[in-house]
């Protein structure tokens, strides 16, 4: 029964953490890369700022001129920075810049990092998401990252995400299913799992709009912060299956076409049964247990949406937020993305040509070789 279980969560879809979706290859994701002062992702992270910008307020606080004030560092929020940024104070405005500056000098460095690996050689461009891209301080960091690695030669470009990212993991989770679930449905559940929250979410395809999902926006969403809570890992499965039942009743009033397909987003490393090889050592409990299983689990709880079997796939949260934008990235051959966050998150994509796209090379191919034989002739 459990095997039955587990095959009804990818019945006609990819595996689970797959390298191959409908749109991308995935050439590589979730990469710890290290040097000499630990794990490079920590040195691009949302507490790497916070660092950088401590750092520069204790030789000040000593001498009472720190004009943040007494208000420790982790407590000021992403709109006040901005707030200051803009503000008649211009010594604290200076001091929030000053933290960009260094903060968008690291970014450079773990980017140029990535870059020199095999698996993301090539790469045209990279989008930054998470949660640190939704500020202005974030947007001017990723900017002055953009500015360095150009001037350093470097041909990239480094872009915010689109999406708003505490939508553009649930929207890229669209991307994890097979085109013929668009034809006869017009949206999917949808799951973000981070480590100090989960998030729900009814996501509307637009795929009439646009065959593309370009169009693709979250109709409603849910948000539980797990880490207030501290709850077990079955009680945290327990409150997503609730969560995700009431947003399937939600949608049903509404008259939403739910498709039978629950797409979720996860830290981590995620082996193709469904389990967590390693990476989600902040989620309530032991997640990385063999003997747990989130889709079998979800499937248990909700095993159909309308009249078919419910479907899961689950994928890394760093490559459901890339997903996202794959609509955006067609001009480039190969592209990433990188997560701001708690963490560092990562994945490398390569675009796969549309057949017709690709026979219209391909012609292009002969024709440029028929020119060069009569040119030799």
């Amino acid at each position: 029964m459990a095997e039955d279980t587990l095959t009804t969560t990818t019945a006609g879809i990819a595996a689970h953490g797959s390298p191959r979706l409908p749109s991308v290859d995935i050439d590589t994701y979730n990469i710890e890369l290290k040097d000499d002062e630990g794990f490079l992702g920590d040195r691009a992270s949302k507490g790497a700022f916070q660092r950088i910008l401590d750092a520069s307020r204790k030789p000040l606080k000593k001498n009472g001129d720190d004009p943040l004030g007494k208000k420790d560092t982790k407590e000021i929020s992403k709109s006040t920075l901005d707030e200051l940024l803009v503000g008649d104070d211009v010594a604290a405005a200076a001091l929030v810049h000053g933290a960009i500056e260094e903060f968008a000098q690291e970014l450079a460095y773990v980017t140029r990092r990535f870059l020199k690996t095999k698996s993301w050689a090539g790469t045209e461009c990279i989008v930054v998401g998470g949660g640190f891209r939704q500020s202005r301080v974030g947007e001017l960091a990723i900017a002055r990252c953009d500015i360095l690695l150009k001037s350093e030669g470097f041909n990239i470009d480094l872009v915010p995400i689109r999406h708003h990212p505490d939508e553009a993991g649930l929207i890229g989770c669209l991307h994890l299913a097979p085109s013929w679930i668009f034809e006869g449905h017009d949206s999917i559940l949808a799951v973000d799992i981070g480590g100090s929250n989960i998030r729900c979410g009814v996501v509307e395809t637009g795929w009439k709009k646009a065959k593309d999902l370009s169009k693709a926006s979250v109709w409603k969403s849910d948000l539980w912060r797990h880490a207030d809570d501290e709850p077990t890992r079955e009680g945290a499965v327990k409150r997503l299956t609730k969560m995700l039942k009431d947003l399937l009743a939600d949608a049903e009033k509404e008259g939403f076409k739910l498709a039978p397909f629950i797409g979720i987003s996860c830290p981590g490393v995620i082996n193709d049964d469904g389990t967590i090889e390693k990476g989600a050592q902040n989620l309530p409990g032991n997640w990385e247990s063999s003997k747990f299983h989130l889709p079998r689990s979800l499937v248990e709880g909700i095993p159909t949406i309308g009249d078919h079997d419910t479907a899961i796939l689950m994928h890394n949260d760093g490559v459901a937020q890339g997903l996202s934008e794959v609509p955006f990235m067609q001009e480039f051959t190969r592209w990433g993305v990188l997560t701001i966050g708690t963490g560092l998150g990562n994945a490398r994509f390569t675009n796969r040509k549309p057949k017709d796209k690709a026979k219209k090379d391909k012609s292009k191919d002969k024709d440029k070789e028929k020119d060069r034989k009569d040119k030799d002739d």
